[in-house]
């Protein structure tokens, strides 16, 4: 099965790029339910909760992010690896990768744990909404391990080309989100704590799995050994050099979603923050079919480029960039026409009720930049795939914290256009943003054709 799916990485890029992006983007939405799940759950508890929680998620994207963008590192490595045919510069890929996603979750366990009553309080929280918070936030942080360890270990799959075991580890982690969140929020009455506790224990159910296949059955294309272990630093700057500023990608979105819980706050406090929340998780879920293209575009122009192929590269780019964009717009439309009934998920107790005019307004608003970030994702990606980890940060960095930023606080602040603002910078800054995106990427693979 992993030589099956190794020879399809180096086969014809549309083939490849379709059939690695399915179960990568089940995979993701359901990885996704989990923030779903948990915000129909949380909603029995209020609007203090729900706005604790959203309060959290910039932190929780770090979290996420670090874990992801490092799966990334690897994932990039040991594509360029399979692609230049050297088998055992994949192992040690995978072998080194596995030891930087230990250090790193101790390391970012330790770190946010300090800084979570803090960033909080600067996010705006207070009172009841901030003792939500770090009743969700504490458990989140102490478990950074199991999300470390199955985004980490997920990279190391794709790396190879086997989406569907990753995503087979996904769907036991769903299974057992679906079935502790209500156990540990309502049966068990851990509130908040408990959706946090049974997000942890469903990925770390995932990351067991993974690490099975990796490390116990070895039936794996990568042979994971500490036996005669050899520290190789090019090997660890490899996977860093995109890791590392995949990781920060997350970080720069999360600083982004700060300042505009910060704009929100200043505009309509808690009850701005909590249609915010919710319309986001919406989003966010609709954002993962089209990051799953990104990663497969990720895998195979990590293949291309280690093979010095430009042809095969530029044939992943276009062919996902079409892929992507077909697919945002069906899901703009998704959120835009049955945005009222979509709000009701998060809005459905009589406390709650309120929420569901501004949810829907900003549905069907933010969700117009889903006309074209599905041609910028793939460019992001592709940048990860060829070892260019700084600049897809770079660009990450251009769409969320200098553009969207700029055009929420343009529209929403300067312009007091409020909350319907906020959610036109959204969407316009980071379509603005994408098309620059694309733009670029399609120098960039013009000069790489050329030198190969």
């Amino acid at each position: 099965m992993a030589n099956d799916n190794v020879e399809l990485m180096r086969g014809e890029p549309e083939i490849a790029v379709r059939k690695l992006a399915i179960p990568i983007m089940i995979s993701m939405l359901l990885t996704a339910s989990y923030n779903i799940v948990d915000g129909i759950w949380v909603a029995g508890l209020g609007q203090a909760a729900i706005a604790g929680i959203g309060f959290v998620t910039p932190i929780f994207m770090i979290i996420n992010g670090f874990s992801i963008g490092l799966g990334n590192g690897a994932t990039s490595s040991i594509s360029r690896a399979v692609g230049a045919r050297n088998h055992e510069r994949a192992n040690k890929s995978a072998t080194h990768a596995i030891l930087i996603f230990l250090a790193a979750s101790i390391i970012m366990s330790c770190v946010l744990l300090l800084l979570l009553e803090p960033l909080l309080k600067t996010y705006g929280a207070s009172g009841q909404s901030l003792a939500e918070g770090i009743k969700y936030g504490t458990p989140l942080f102490i478990g950074l391990f199991a999300f470390m360890f199955s985004n980490g270990g997920s990279g190391i799959l794709r790396g190879e080309g086997d989406m569907k075991r990753a995503m087979y580890a996904i769907i036991v982690s769903v299974v057992l989100n679906f079935v502790l969140d209500p156990l540990f929020i309502y049966v068990l009455n851990l509130g908040s704590a408990g959706a946090s506790l049974a997000t942890i224990m469903s990925a770390l159910g995932s990351a067991i799995v993974i690490m099975y296949w990796i490390l116990i059955k070895k039936d794996t294309y990568v042979h994971v050994t500490f036996k005669d272990f050899e520290f190789d630093s090019k090997i660890v700057m490899d996977i860093l050099k995109v890791g590392i500023p995949a990781s920060l990608d997350m970080l720069m979105m999360s600083i982004a979603m700060s300042l505009y819980l910060v704009f929100i706050s200043s505009i309509a406090g808690e009850y701005g923050i909590a249609a915010f929340t919710s319309g986001q998780r919406l989003y966010l879920f609709a954002i993962m079919p089209l990051t799953s293209i990104g990663s497969a575009v990720a895998a195979v122009s990590g293949s291309a480029f280690g093979a010095r192929n430009g042809d095969y590269l530029d044939r992943t780019h276009i062919y996902g960039t079409k892929f992507a964009m077909l697919l945002g717009v069906a899901l703009m439309l998704i959120l835009v026409i049955f945005a009222p009934q979509l709000a009701l998920l998060f809005a459905y107790t009589p406390e709650t009720a309120v929420l569901v005019p501004e949810i829907t307004n900003f549905l069907r608003i933010a969700s117009f930049g889903l006309l074209l970030v599905g041609i910028g994702m793939p460019s992001s990606f592709m940048y990860q795939g060829i070892g260019r980890g700084t600049t897809s940060l770079a660009w990450t960095i251009i769409r969320e914290v200098i553009f969207t930023v700029s055009f929420t606080y343009l529209f929403g602040i300067v312009f007091n256009w409020g909350l319907t603002g906020i959610w036109t910078g959204l969407a316009v800054g980071r379509m603005i943003a994408s098309i620059l995106n694309f733009i670029y990427a399609r120098t960039t693979i013009k000069r790489l054709k050329e030198q190969f």
